[in-house]
Protein backbone atom coordinates (compact mmCIF):
# COMPACT_ATOMS: atom_id res chain seq x y z
CA UNK A 1 0.00 0.00 0.00
CA UNK A 2 1.22 3.22 -0.96
CA UNK A 3 0.98 6.40 1.13
CA UNK A 4 -2.09 7.88 -0.89
CA UNK A 5 -3.51 4.43 -0.47
CA UNK A 6 -2.82 4.68 3.48
CA UNK A 7 -4.50 8.18 3.35
CA UNK A 8 -7.37 7.22 1.83
CA UNK A 9 -8.36 4.57 3.69
CA UNK A 10 -7.62 6.27 6.58
CA UNK A 11 -10.01 9.61 6.12
CA UNK A 12 -12.72 7.01 5.36
CA UNK A 13 -12.17 5.04 8.55
CA UNK A 14 -12.41 8.43 10.42
CA UNK A 15 -15.67 9.28 8.55
CA UNK A 16 -14.38 11.82 6.13
CA UNK A 17 -16.12 10.29 3.13
CA UNK A 18 -16.48 13.07 0.22
CA UNK A 19 -13.65 14.57 -1.54
CA UNK A 20 -13.70 18.14 -3.05
CA UNK A 21 -11.01 17.82 -5.65
CA UNK A 22 -9.16 20.27 -7.81
CA UNK A 23 -5.58 18.05 -8.80
CA UNK A 24 -3.10 18.68 -10.31
CA UNK A 25 0.36 16.62 -11.13
CA UNK A 26 1.51 16.33 -8.06
CA UNK A 27 -1.69 14.50 -6.91
CA UNK A 28 -1.94 11.98 -9.14
CA UNK A 29 -1.30 9.00 -6.35
CA UNK A 30 -3.78 10.56 -4.21
CA UNK A 31 -6.11 10.49 -7.40
CA UNK A 32 -5.24 7.06 -8.33
CA UNK A 33 -6.48 6.40 -4.69
CA UNK A 34 -9.66 8.21 -4.99
CA UNK A 35 -10.90 4.98 -6.94
CA UNK A 36 -11.83 3.40 -3.26
CA UNK A 37 -15.84 3.49 -3.62
CA UNK A 38 -16.30 4.15 0.00
CA UNK A 39 -14.73 7.57 -0.61
CA UNK A 40 -17.27 10.08 -2.78
CA UNK A 41 -15.02 12.43 -5.20
CA UNK A 42 -16.59 15.82 -6.93
CA UNK A 43 -14.57 17.10 -8.98
CA UNK A 44 -14.55 21.52 -8.73
CA UNK A 45 -13.28 23.76 -11.73
CA UNK A 46 -11.98 26.24 -9.15
CA UNK A 47 -10.12 25.37 -5.47
CA UNK A 48 -12.23 28.21 -3.92
CA UNK A 49 -15.73 25.90 -5.14
CA UNK A 50 -13.84 23.05 -3.70
CA UNK A 51 -13.12 25.01 0.07
CA UNK A 52 -16.46 26.79 -0.08
CA UNK A 53 -18.25 23.32 -0.64
CA UNK A 54 -16.25 21.61 2.01
CA UNK A 55 -17.62 24.91 4.48
CA UNK A 56 -21.20 24.18 3.06
CA UNK A 57 -20.89 20.30 3.76
CA UNK A 58 -20.20 20.52 7.26
CA UNK A 59 -22.79 23.03 8.29
CA UNK A 60 -25.34 20.75 7.21
CA UNK A 61 -23.84 17.80 8.05
CA UNK A 62 -21.77 18.41 11.18
CA UNK A 63 -18.93 16.12 9.99
CA UNK A 64 -15.70 17.30 7.88
CA UNK A 65 -15.23 16.48 4.18
CA UNK A 66 -11.67 16.82 2.69
CA UNK A 67 -10.57 18.70 -0.52
CA UNK A 68 -7.87 17.94 -2.56
CA UNK A 69 -5.75 20.84 -3.94
CA UNK A 70 -2.54 21.84 -5.98
CA UNK A 71 0.70 22.85 -4.61
CA UNK A 72 0.57 26.49 -3.17
CA UNK A 73 -1.06 28.42 -5.71
CA UNK A 74 -4.07 26.18 -5.66
CA UNK A 75 -4.23 26.52 -2.39
CA UNK A 76 -4.30 30.28 -2.66
CA UNK A 77 -7.23 30.07 -5.29
CA UNK A 78 -8.79 28.63 -1.68
CA UNK A 79 -8.28 30.59 0.04
CA UNK A 80 -10.77 32.76 0.44
CA UNK A 81 -13.84 30.40 1.22
CA UNK A 82 -11.11 29.15 4.05
CA UNK A 83 -11.50 32.50 5.30
CA UNK A 84 -15.19 32.48 5.46
CA UNK A 85 -15.24 28.88 7.01
CA UNK A 86 -12.71 29.41 9.92
CA UNK A 87 -15.13 32.26 11.10
CA UNK A 88 -18.08 30.34 10.50
CA UNK A 89 -16.60 27.23 12.19
CA UNK A 90 -16.47 24.88 10.08
CA UNK A 91 -14.41 21.82 9.92
CA UNK A 92 -12.44 21.16 7.16
CA UNK A 93 -9.57 18.59 5.98
CA UNK A 94 -7.61 20.32 3.49
CA UNK A 95 -5.10 17.77 1.43
CA UNK A 96 -2.73 19.83 -0.28
CA UNK A 97 0.06 18.06 -2.80
CA UNK A 98 3.68 19.90 -2.86
CA UNK A 99 6.70 18.64 -4.72
CA UNK A 100 8.76 15.54 -3.91
CA UNK A 101 10.94 16.53 -1.01
CA UNK A 102 14.09 16.13 -3.28
CA UNK A 103 12.83 18.16 -5.97
CA UNK A 104 12.11 21.57 -3.45
CA UNK A 105 15.67 22.11 -3.80
CA UNK A 106 15.69 23.21 -7.59
CA UNK A 107 13.19 25.73 -7.02
CA UNK A 108 11.11 24.34 -9.79
CA UNK A 109 8.41 27.05 -11.20
CA UNK A 110 5.31 26.04 -9.12
CA UNK A 111 7.46 25.74 -6.20
CA UNK A 112 6.21 28.19 -2.96
CA UNK A 113 6.58 28.55 0.35
CA UNK A 114 3.26 26.01 0.99
CA UNK A 115 3.74 25.77 4.89
CA UNK A 116 3.82 29.67 4.82
CA UNK A 117 0.52 30.07 2.48
CA UNK A 118 -1.39 27.57 4.73
CA UNK A 119 -0.43 28.37 7.99
CA UNK A 120 -2.72 31.41 8.70
CA UNK A 121 -6.10 30.27 7.27
CA UNK A 122 -4.95 26.33 9.65
CA UNK A 123 -5.88 25.73 12.95
CA UNK A 124 -3.54 22.60 12.46
CA UNK A 125 -1.02 22.24 9.73
CA UNK A 126 1.29 18.89 9.54
CA UNK A 127 3.61 18.01 6.80
CA UNK A 128 3.69 14.15 5.74
CA UNK A 129 7.31 13.63 5.93
CA UNK A 130 7.43 9.81 4.95
CA UNK A 131 4.90 7.64 3.60
CA UNK A 132 5.06 5.60 6.76
CA UNK A 133 3.68 8.76 8.84
CA UNK A 134 0.79 9.29 6.66
CA UNK A 135 -2.12 7.46 8.48
CA UNK A 136 -1.02 8.80 11.82
CA UNK A 137 -0.91 12.43 10.60
CA UNK A 138 -4.13 11.84 8.62
CA UNK A 139 -5.99 10.70 11.93
CA UNK A 140 -4.36 13.30 13.59
CA UNK A 141 -5.70 16.03 10.71
CA UNK A 142 -9.10 15.03 11.00
CA UNK A 143 -9.30 14.90 14.95
CA UNK A 144 -8.24 18.90 14.95
CA UNK A 145 -10.80 19.45 12.30
CA UNK A 146 -13.92 17.37 13.42
CA UNK A 147 -14.55 20.55 16.34
CA UNK A 148 -14.74 23.07 13.47
CA UNK A 149 -10.89 23.77 12.68
CA UNK A 150 -9.41 24.02 9.07
CA UNK A 151 -6.89 21.13 9.47
CA UNK A 152 -4.36 21.05 6.54
CA UNK A 153 -2.29 18.46 5.53
CA UNK A 154 0.56 18.65 2.88
CA UNK A 155 1.79 16.23 1.06
CA UNK A 156 4.79 15.78 -0.97
CA UNK A 157 4.78 13.75 -3.97
CA UNK A 158 7.42 10.55 -2.64
CA UNK A 159 5.45 10.33 0.53
CA UNK A 160 2.45 9.82 -1.70
CA UNK A 161 3.96 7.20 -3.95
CA UNK A 162 6.32 5.75 -1.55
CA UNK A 163 5.69 2.26 0.95
CA UNK A 164 3.11 3.10 4.09
CA UNK A 165 3.32 -0.44 5.34
CA UNK A 166 0.00 -2.37 6.40
CA UNK A 167 -2.93 -0.18 7.38
CA UNK A 168 -3.55 1.23 10.77
CA UNK A 169 -6.16 1.74 12.79
CA UNK A 170 -6.89 5.24 15.18
CA UNK A 171 -10.14 5.29 17.49
CA UNK A 172 -12.53 8.27 15.77
CA UNK A 173 -12.32 10.87 18.92
CA UNK A 174 -15.60 12.31 19.03
CA UNK A 175 -15.27 16.51 20.01
CA UNK A 176 -17.78 17.90 22.89
CA UNK A 177 -18.30 21.01 23.52
CA UNK A 178 -17.19 22.64 27.08
CA UNK A 179 -19.62 23.42 29.34
CA UNK A 180 -19.46 26.75 30.93
CA UNK A 181 -18.75 27.49 34.40
CA UNK A 182 -21.69 27.42 36.84
CA UNK A 183 -20.21 30.45 38.42
CA UNK A 184 -20.46 32.74 35.35
CA UNK A 185 -24.20 31.54 34.56
CA UNK A 186 -25.34 32.24 37.93
CA UNK A 187 -23.48 35.67 37.57
CA UNK A 188 -25.96 36.22 34.10
CA UNK A 189 -29.01 34.79 36.14
CA UNK A 190 -28.46 37.73 39.02
CA UNK A 191 -27.91 40.23 36.32
CA UNK A 192 -31.07 39.22 34.81
CA UNK A 193 -33.31 39.00 37.88
CA UNK A 194 -32.20 42.84 38.59
CA UNK A 195 -32.21 43.72 34.85
CA UNK A 196 -33.85 47.54 34.60
CA UNK A 197 -34.97 48.28 31.10
CA UNK A 198 -35.24 45.68 28.21
CA UNK A 199 -32.39 42.37 27.85
CA UNK A 200 -31.05 41.64 24.22
CA UNK A 201 -30.20 37.66 23.78
CA UNK A 202 -27.88 37.73 21.12
CA UNK A 203 -27.13 33.75 19.74
CA UNK A 204 -24.40 32.30 17.32
CA UNK A 205 -23.36 28.85 16.74
CA UNK A 206 -25.15 25.73 17.27
CA UNK A 207 -26.85 28.13 19.71
CA UNK A 208 -29.15 28.79 16.50
CA UNK A 209 -30.53 25.54 16.06
CA UNK A 210 -31.93 22.63 17.49
CA UNK A 211 -32.35 22.57 21.23
CA UNK A 212 -30.32 25.62 21.71
CA UNK A 213 -32.94 27.46 19.70
CA UNK A 214 -35.75 25.49 21.80
CA UNK A 215 -34.28 26.80 25.35
CA UNK A 216 -33.58 30.44 23.83
CA UNK A 217 -37.16 30.30 23.55
CA UNK A 218 -38.40 29.31 26.49
CA UNK A 219 -35.46 31.73 28.22
CA UNK A 220 -37.77 34.76 25.82
CA UNK A 221 -40.99 33.38 27.13
CA UNK A 222 -39.89 33.21 30.85
CA UNK A 223 -38.23 36.98 31.41
CA UNK A 224 -39.74 39.28 28.10
CA UNK A 225 -36.42 39.21 26.30
CA UNK A 226 -36.00 39.75 22.99
CA UNK A 227 -33.85 37.16 20.63
CA UNK A 228 -31.87 38.10 17.92
CA UNK A 229 -28.69 37.02 15.85
CA UNK A 230 -25.62 39.09 14.48
CA UNK A 231 -26.65 40.02 10.82
CA UNK A 232 -24.60 36.98 9.58
CA UNK A 233 -24.92 33.96 11.33
CA UNK A 234 -23.17 30.61 10.00
CA UNK A 235 -27.08 28.53 10.30
CA UNK A 236 -30.42 29.39 11.75
CA UNK A 237 -33.36 27.11 12.09
CA UNK A 238 -36.32 29.09 10.90
CA UNK A 239 -39.57 29.51 9.98
CA UNK A 240 -42.95 28.26 10.99
CA UNK A 241 -43.31 25.88 14.73
CA UNK A 242 -39.81 27.48 15.55
CA UNK A 243 -38.05 30.01 17.89
CA UNK A 244 -38.08 33.61 15.97
CA UNK A 245 -35.08 35.57 16.25
CA UNK A 246 -34.40 39.14 14.53
CA UNK A 247 -31.67 40.33 13.14
CA UNK A 248 -29.30 43.03 14.23
CA UNK A 249 -29.01 45.36 10.95
CA UNK A 250 -25.84 45.31 9.09
CA UNK A 251 -25.30 49.18 8.65
CA UNK A 252 -24.12 51.21 11.53
CA UNK A 253 -27.08 53.37 11.96
CA UNK A 254 -29.80 51.31 12.05
CA UNK A 255 -28.06 49.06 14.08
CA UNK A 256 -27.51 51.47 16.68
CA UNK A 257 -31.18 52.51 16.19
CA UNK A 258 -31.89 48.73 17.12
CA UNK A 259 -30.07 48.68 20.31
CA UNK A 260 -30.42 52.09 21.54
CA UNK A 261 -32.72 50.99 24.43
CA UNK A 262 -31.30 48.15 25.72
CA UNK A 263 -29.71 48.05 29.07
CA UNK A 264 -28.12 44.53 29.19
CA UNK A 265 -26.95 41.94 26.14
CA UNK A 266 -26.24 38.49 26.63
CA UNK A 267 -24.10 36.69 24.57
CA UNK A 268 -24.63 32.87 23.70
CA UNK A 269 -21.57 30.99 20.90
CA UNK A 270 -20.93 34.94 19.41
CA UNK A 271 -19.50 38.20 20.63
CA UNK A 272 -21.25 41.77 21.30
CA UNK A 273 -22.11 43.36 18.27
CA UNK A 274 -19.66 45.22 16.31
CA UNK A 275 -19.83 47.16 13.16
CA UNK A 276 -18.51 45.52 10.17
CA UNK A 277 -16.48 48.05 8.75
CA UNK A 278 -15.19 51.24 10.22
CA UNK A 279 -16.49 54.57 9.28
CA UNK A 280 -15.46 58.56 9.81
CA UNK A 281 -17.26 59.34 12.89
CA UNK A 282 -18.87 56.34 13.63
CA UNK A 283 -18.46 53.61 16.51
CA UNK A 284 -16.74 50.08 16.20
CA UNK A 285 -18.93 49.50 19.51
CA UNK A 286 -22.75 49.47 18.49
CA UNK A 287 -24.06 49.08 22.22
CA UNK A 288 -25.62 51.95 23.59
CA UNK A 289 -23.43 53.82 26.25
CA UNK A 290 -24.03 52.37 29.86
CA UNK A 291 -25.36 49.17 28.37
CA UNK A 292 -23.48 45.81 29.98
CA UNK A 293 -22.79 42.70 28.06
CA UNK A 294 -23.10 39.65 29.92
CA UNK A 295 -21.15 36.36 28.01
CA UNK A 296 -23.50 32.98 28.78
CA UNK A 297 -21.14 31.30 26.61
CA UNK A 298 -18.02 31.43 24.60
CA UNK A 299 -17.99 30.77 20.85
CA UNK A 300 -16.19 27.17 21.52
CA UNK A 301 -18.38 26.03 24.32
CA UNK A 302 -22.37 24.77 24.65
CA UNK A 303 -24.58 27.34 24.20
CA UNK A 304 -27.27 24.95 24.85
CA UNK A 305 -26.14 23.76 27.89
CA UNK A 306 -25.32 27.18 29.43
CA UNK A 307 -28.70 27.83 28.32
CA UNK A 308 -30.40 25.46 30.07
CA UNK A 309 -28.42 26.34 33.23
CA UNK A 310 -29.14 29.62 33.41
CA UNK A 311 -33.33 28.26 32.72
CA UNK A 312 -32.60 26.55 35.75
CA UNK A 313 -31.11 29.05 37.77
CA UNK A 314 -34.05 31.28 36.91
CA UNK A 315 -36.45 28.18 37.87
CA UNK A 316 -37.95 28.35 34.13
CA UNK A 317 -37.56 24.96 33.00
CA UNK A 318 -41.00 23.94 32.45
CA UNK A 319 -42.25 27.20 30.57
CA UNK A 320 -43.31 26.68 26.99
CA UNK A 321 -40.77 28.36 24.51
CA UNK A 322 -41.98 30.78 22.06
CA UNK A 323 -42.49 29.91 18.58
CA UNK A 324 -43.36 31.30 15.26
CA UNK A 325 -46.80 30.65 14.02
CA UNK A 326 -47.24 30.12 10.17
CA UNK A 327 -47.78 33.17 7.97
CA UNK A 328 -50.31 33.22 5.56
CA UNK A 329 -48.60 32.96 2.38
CA UNK A 330 -48.82 36.23 0.15
CA UNK A 331 -48.17 35.66 -3.53
CA UNK A 332 -46.81 39.11 -5.23
CA UNK A 333 -47.25 40.21 -8.07
CA UNK A 334 -45.88 43.19 -10.63
CA UNK A 335 -42.65 45.18 -9.79
CA UNK A 336 -39.32 43.27 -8.42
CA UNK A 337 -38.20 44.82 -5.57
CA UNK A 338 -36.39 43.52 -1.76
CA UNK A 339 -40.16 42.98 -0.42
CA UNK A 340 -41.57 41.79 -3.61
CA UNK A 341 -39.15 39.07 -4.30
CA UNK A 342 -39.11 37.98 -0.09
CA UNK A 343 -42.44 37.47 -0.62
CA UNK A 344 -42.28 35.32 -3.54
CA UNK A 345 -39.70 33.08 -1.62
CA UNK A 346 -42.00 32.85 1.66
CA UNK A 347 -44.74 31.62 -0.49
CA UNK A 348 -42.89 29.71 -2.75
CA UNK A 349 -40.03 27.65 0.04
CA UNK A 350 -40.73 24.02 0.21
CA UNK A 351 -40.68 22.78 3.94
CA UNK A 352 -37.43 21.80 5.39
CA UNK A 353 -35.38 23.71 2.36
CA UNK A 354 -32.12 24.80 2.66
CA UNK A 355 -31.50 28.66 2.03
CA UNK A 356 -27.79 30.11 1.44
CA UNK A 357 -27.81 33.62 1.16
CA UNK A 358 -25.41 36.02 -0.26
CA UNK A 359 -28.03 38.64 -1.21
CA UNK A 360 -26.68 41.25 0.76
CA UNK A 361 -27.99 44.54 -0.93
CA UNK A 362 -31.45 43.00 -2.35
CA UNK A 363 -32.19 40.14 -0.05
CA UNK A 364 -31.90 42.44 2.70
CA UNK A 365 -35.43 42.04 3.76
CA UNK A 366 -35.42 38.31 3.13
CA UNK A 367 -34.88 37.27 6.64
CA UNK A 368 -38.04 39.69 8.53
CA UNK A 369 -40.35 38.54 5.98
CA UNK A 370 -39.48 34.88 5.58
CA UNK A 371 -39.98 34.09 9.33
CA UNK A 372 -43.33 32.90 9.01
CA UNK A 373 -42.16 30.18 6.00
CA UNK A 374 -42.21 26.83 6.33
CA UNK A 375 -39.36 25.80 8.11
CA UNK A 376 -35.75 26.14 6.86
CA UNK A 377 -32.30 26.41 7.28
CA UNK A 378 -30.70 29.58 6.37
CA UNK A 379 -26.80 29.80 5.43
CA UNK A 380 -24.94 32.72 5.76
CA UNK A 381 -21.47 34.33 4.65
CA UNK A 382 -19.39 34.68 7.91
CA UNK A 383 -16.46 35.91 6.49
CA UNK A 384 -17.79 38.17 4.11
CA UNK A 385 -15.74 37.38 1.12
CA UNK A 386 -17.29 37.08 -1.52
CA UNK A 387 -18.39 34.02 -4.20
CA UNK A 388 -19.07 32.20 -0.70
CA UNK A 389 -23.15 30.98 -1.59
CA UNK A 390 -22.60 28.70 -4.80
CA UNK A 391 -20.24 26.82 -3.92
CA UNK A 392 -21.72 26.13 -0.28
CA UNK A 393 -24.81 25.61 -2.31
CA UNK A 394 -22.66 22.51 -3.47
CA UNK A 395 -21.77 21.33 -0.61
CA UNK A 396 -25.00 22.12 1.21
CA UNK A 397 -27.06 19.64 -1.10
CA UNK A 398 -24.53 16.86 -1.20
CA UNK A 399 -24.77 16.65 3.08
CA UNK A 400 -28.29 16.23 2.64
CA UNK A 401 -29.54 15.00 -0.67
CA UNK A 402 -33.30 14.73 0.32
CA UNK A 403 -33.71 18.78 0.76
CA UNK A 404 -33.92 21.37 -1.52
CA UNK A 405 -31.67 24.38 -1.75
CA UNK A 406 -32.17 27.78 -2.69
CA UNK A 407 -28.73 29.89 -3.10
CA UNK A 408 -29.20 33.79 -3.36
CA UNK A 409 -27.14 35.62 -4.65
CA UNK A 410 -25.75 39.07 -6.61
CA UNK A 411 -24.66 39.04 -10.18
CA UNK A 412 -21.10 40.71 -8.98
CA UNK A 413 -20.43 37.58 -6.22
CA UNK A 414 -21.73 34.88 -8.37
CA UNK A 415 -18.76 35.43 -11.16
CA UNK A 416 -16.49 34.89 -8.36
CA UNK A 417 -17.03 31.32 -8.72
CA UNK A 418 -19.73 31.11 -11.56
CA UNK A 419 -18.01 27.36 -12.00
CA UNK A 420 -20.08 25.69 -9.28
CA UNK A 421 -22.84 25.34 -12.04
CA UNK A 422 -20.93 22.96 -13.28
CA UNK A 423 -20.71 21.22 -10.26
CA UNK A 424 -24.61 21.24 -9.47
CA UNK A 425 -25.09 19.82 -13.34
CA UNK A 426 -22.74 16.99 -13.25
CA UNK A 427 -23.34 16.25 -9.76
CA UNK A 428 -27.52 16.35 -10.71
CA UNK A 429 -27.57 18.43 -7.37
CA UNK A 430 -31.39 20.08 -6.51
CA UNK A 431 -29.93 23.21 -6.34
CA UNK A 432 -31.95 26.88 -6.98
CA UNK A 433 -29.56 29.62 -7.76
CA UNK A 434 -31.16 32.60 -7.84
CA UNK A 435 -29.03 35.75 -9.61
CA UNK A 436 -29.98 39.34 -8.76
CA UNK A 437 -29.27 40.93 -11.71
CA UNK A 438 -28.71 44.80 -11.03
CA UNK A 439 -25.50 45.09 -13.28
CA UNK A 440 -23.30 46.66 -10.34
CA UNK A 441 -22.25 46.17 -7.50
CA UNK A 442 -25.12 48.25 -5.56
CA UNK A 443 -23.27 47.51 -1.75
CA UNK A 444 -19.99 50.01 -3.11
CA UNK A 445 -22.72 52.45 -3.74
CA UNK A 446 -23.77 52.07 -0.34
CA UNK A 447 -20.22 52.00 1.21
CA UNK A 448 -19.38 54.84 -0.66
CA UNK A 449 -21.98 57.38 0.75
CA UNK A 450 -21.13 55.86 3.94
CA UNK A 451 -17.71 57.22 3.83
CA UNK A 452 -19.04 60.40 3.54
CA UNK A 453 -18.85 61.39 -0.29
CA UNK A 454 -21.59 62.86 -2.08
CA UNK A 455 -21.44 62.10 -5.22
CA UNK A 456 -19.73 59.71 -7.35
CA UNK A 457 -16.94 60.67 -10.31
CA UNK A 458 -17.28 58.76 -13.54
CA UNK A 459 -14.23 56.89 -12.90
CA UNK A 460 -15.49 55.63 -9.00
CA UNK A 461 -18.59 55.10 -10.79
CA UNK A 462 -16.93 52.87 -13.37
CA UNK A 463 -15.56 50.54 -10.98
CA UNK A 464 -18.72 49.52 -9.40
CA UNK A 465 -20.42 48.55 -12.65
CA UNK A 466 -20.76 45.65 -14.26
CA UNK A 467 -22.54 46.45 -17.55
CA UNK A 468 -20.91 47.27 -20.26
CA UNK A 469 -21.20 44.49 -21.39
CA UNK A 470 -23.78 42.78 -19.77
CA UNK A 471 -23.01 39.59 -18.46
CA UNK A 472 -25.62 36.60 -19.83
CA UNK A 473 -26.18 34.55 -16.81
CA UNK A 474 -28.74 32.27 -18.68
CA UNK A 475 -26.00 31.56 -21.69
CA UNK A 476 -23.71 31.07 -18.76
CA UNK A 477 -25.72 28.29 -17.13
CA UNK A 478 -26.37 26.85 -20.49
CA UNK A 479 -23.56 26.55 -21.19
CA UNK A 480 -22.42 24.21 -17.78
CA UNK A 481 -25.35 22.61 -18.26
CA UNK A 482 -28.09 23.79 -15.99
CA UNK A 483 -30.92 24.89 -17.11
CA UNK A 484 -32.14 28.42 -16.64
CA UNK A 485 -35.20 31.03 -16.96
CA UNK A 486 -34.80 35.07 -16.80
CA UNK A 487 -37.88 37.16 -14.89
CA UNK A 488 -38.80 40.56 -14.68
CA UNK A 489 -41.64 40.33 -12.15
CA UNK A 490 -42.66 39.51 -9.15
CA UNK A 491 -45.16 36.85 -10.07
CA UNK A 492 -42.91 35.44 -12.22
CA UNK A 493 -39.93 34.55 -10.26
CA UNK A 494 -42.63 33.17 -7.91
CA UNK A 495 -44.03 30.52 -10.39
CA UNK A 496 -40.15 29.88 -11.35
CA UNK A 497 -39.16 29.54 -8.37
CA UNK A 498 -42.61 27.18 -7.34
CA UNK A 499 -41.17 25.35 -10.61
CA UNK A 500 -37.80 24.83 -9.76
CA UNK A 501 -38.56 23.56 -6.43
CA UNK A 502 -40.88 20.98 -8.17
CA UNK A 503 -38.68 19.23 -10.25
CA UNK A 504 -35.22 17.28 -9.64
CA UNK A 505 -31.84 18.53 -10.36
CA UNK A 506 -30.77 22.43 -10.83
CA UNK A 507 -32.07 25.33 -12.18
CA UNK A 508 -31.20 28.95 -12.37
CA UNK A 509 -33.23 32.16 -12.03
CA UNK A 510 -31.53 35.42 -13.66
CA UNK A 511 -33.85 38.30 -11.82
CA UNK A 512 -33.76 41.37 -13.67
CA UNK A 513 -33.55 44.47 -11.48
Amino acid sequence: MNGAESLVKTLVAQGVQTCFANPGSSEMHFLKALDNPAMRSVLCLFEGVATGAADGFFRMKGTPAATLLHLGPGLANGLANLHNARKAGSGIVNVVGDHASHHLQYDAPLASDLDGIARPLSHFLRRANSPKSIAVEAARTVSAARPGKIATLILPGDASWGEAGEPQNFPIEAPTPRTPPSKRIDNVARALKKAEGPVLVVLGGRACRGEGLELAGKLAAATGCRLATQFFSARIERGAGRTPLERIPYFVAPALEFLKNFRHIVTVETGEPVAFFSYPDSPSLLKPEGCAVHMLAEKDEDGAAALGMLLGALGAQNIAARKQERAEPVVPNGKLDPTSIALALAAALPENAIVVDESLTTGRSTAGLTLGAAPHDMIQNMGGSIGFSTPVATGAALACPDRRVICMTGDGSAMYTIQSLWTHARENLDITTIIFANREYQILKAEYANMGFQEIGPQALAMMEIDRPTIDFCALAKGMGVPSSRVATADAFYRMLQKSCAEPGPMLIEVCL
